[in-house]
């Protein structure tokens, strides 16, 4: 059993812990965090890596906000503009369009709550990589679990040490290989091979 914060899109390198985890539980009791994977993902554009960040609504006040209690900010049409941007990153990838339809799904269904989302961003990886895995929810902030803990995998500013092998990547020719993207950048060139591939990295 493993401990994960629940992530948008979240990167590789998360997706590797969560497939060779025989159960998960998300942590719900956290306190928000900015500057983390909670409500960002990064994919690979045409001018290299592309930041997708949803918006989320701040408390005037300075109490600390629950990750499980952080509102979406749907004023901005977000949705529209993440889709457009994976469209126009991807749309020649080799597995985009099998994909599609159902990611289009969670860009055209209103969330208010940014736990809902990230979780339903979840289930439509493990159904497209056909992970027969069940999750738990913290119910009480884990201080000291007695399970192993990757919600450091959640840092976007930090960043996570994986040693990961190279794949072809959309703009590879002209920007390199950009490290831990997305799990969707993987998904897209990879398709069926993305199991193998994530079996493979190494923390």
């Amino acid at each position: 059993m493993s401990l994960f914060i629940p992530t948008y899109f979240s990167p590789v390198a998360q997706y590797a812990a969560i497939y060779k985890s025989d159960e998960i539980t998300f942590e719900l009791e956290d306190n928000f965090q900015k500057q983390t994977y909670r409500n960002r993902c990064y994919i690979y554009g045409a001018n290299g890596k592309l930041a997708l960040t949803v918006p989320v609504k701040h408390k005037k006040s300075t109490d600390r906000k629950k990750t499980k209690d952080t509102l979406v900010e749907n004023d901005f049409p977000w949705q529209s503009q993440h889709l457009k941007s994976l469209q126009t990153a991807y749309q020649s990838s080799p597995y985009f369009e099998f994909f599609e339809d159902d990611l289009r799904k969670i860009f055209t269904k209103k969330y208010n709550y940014l736990v809902d989302l990230n979780i339903d961003t979840y289930l439509f990886i493990t159904d497209a990589l056909q992970i027969k895995q069940s999750y738990k929810e913290t119910t009480a902030y884990e201080i000291d679990p007695s399970i192993e803990d990757f919600r450091h995998l959640s840092l976007a500013k930090k960043g996570v040490s994986v040693n990961m092998d190279e794949y072809t990547q959309m703009f590879d020719d002209k920007h390199g290989f950009i490290s831990n993207l997305s799990i969707l950048d993987l998904l897209f060139m990879e398709g069926n091979n993305t199991l193998t591939f994530l079996e493979s990295l190494k923390f």
